[in-house]
């Protein structure tokens, strides 16, 4: 199993900088950032200071859209960092969340996003596109074509993931919602005709290492309200009874969501996520239940769990992972003893 982090871009960049180098020094192989430009600080210029300071980790948004990225300009960026980082580069893209509501917009369709994959693909491969009318070629693009990551739930999505994805992004720990969302992912490559099994699954959720589950919990429970968003998308498309319960029944009573307070520890929007669907969704206790939690996602087929590292002592679970969970996971020696309690 591969391990990532998640910055949402809210740190100074110099500090972010650190746990860079220090996450890949203690075998993450992943480096990602969300893109929501109206919320936190632009990740592009990050990418690049990301990259100089480092040699093997691969980098990338966890998610871009295609409609506040016009995909010419994703392609030039995309195409600039492969240079950068000698190819390290990887694209995770949805249909826009956080970064369009803010401003009043709803997320794009998946018509769209399947559009801008293909032409993200030529562009960034050198080749031409129609651009509205217009030829468009990037004629300095041959660092490669980044791996193309997409994050969905539903039906819809999901099944187009399979269709044109390298890599789905599942936004939970949850075993058994991770594989009610990949027989979807594995409909949609049937259709296309693509093998499954090339198809990389991501699980991305926050952790907190510590066996204290009221003070772990409350450093996590902004997560389950943030993918409760999503929830309600599906269920203004889909029937509920086609829908799992273990997925809709905590959205029921959900108050306002405030996107000025998205993924935010804390939060009055995570007030009415009941205890269970946090344990769910999230990887709280301490290391030996976090290695647990990880072994029945790698039997699963989960390829990679992503850290959403943005609860609070970021350092601390870097270095946790490093020296207890990620050997363990990967055929090096268990942790044989609990790792100390994070401060709240």
């Amino acid at each position: 199993m591969k391990f990532g982090i998640t910055f949402k871009s809210d740190m100074p960049v110099a500090r972010e900088v650190k746990i860079v180098k220090q996450a890949e020094r203690a075998g993450f192989t992943y480096i990602w950032s969300f893109d929501s430009h109206v919320l936190w600080q632009e990740p592009f210029p990050r990418f690049a200071l990301w990259a100089s300071a480092t040699k093997t980790v691969r980098i990338g948004t966890l998610v871009t859209n295609p409609v506040v990225r016009d995909v010419t300009v994703a392609s030039s960026l995309f195409a600039t960092l492969q240079h950068i980082s000698n190819g390290r580069m990887d694209m995770g893209i949805g249909r826009g969340d956080s970064s369009r509501r803010r401003l009043g917009k709803g997320p794009t369709t998946m018509a769209h996003l399947e559009e801008f994959v293909a032409q993200f693909r030529a562009l960034t491969a050198g080749e031409h596109i129609n651009y509205e009318g217009a030829d468009a070629v990037l004629t300095w693009a041959d660092g490669g074509v980044p791996p193309v990551w997409v994050a969905g739930y539903g039906p819809i999505a999901l099944r187009a993931a399979g269709r044109i994805a390298d890599g789905v992004v599942l936004q939970f720990a949850d075993p058994f919602l991770i594989k009610w969302c990949l027989q979807f992912v594995r409909e949609g490559a049937a259709e296309a005709g693509r093998d499954f099994s090339k198809i990389k699954i991501m699980a991305a959720a926050p952790v907190w290492i510590d066996d204290d589950l009221p003070v772990a919990r409350r450093n996590v429970r902004w997560f389950p309200a943030l993918v409760s968003n999503h929830v309600v998308d599906l269920l203004r498309k889909h029937p509920r009874e086609e829908l799992p319960e273990e997925l809709v029944t905590y959205v029921a009573d959900r108050p306002a969501y405030d996107y000025l307070h998205h993924a935010e520890v804390g939060s009055e929007n995570g007030q009415f996520v009941p205890d269970e669907i946090v344990d769910r969704y999230c990887i709280v206790g301490g290391v030996k239940e976090q290695i647990r939690r990880l072994r029945e996602l790698q039997a699963i087929g989960v390829h990679q769990f992503n850290i959403y590292l943005m609860c609070g002592d970021e350092e601390k679970q870097v270095s946790t992972y490093g020296r207890h969970v990620i050997g363990a996971l990967n055929g090096g020696t268990p942790a044989r003893t609990g790792a100390k309690k994070q401060s709240a």
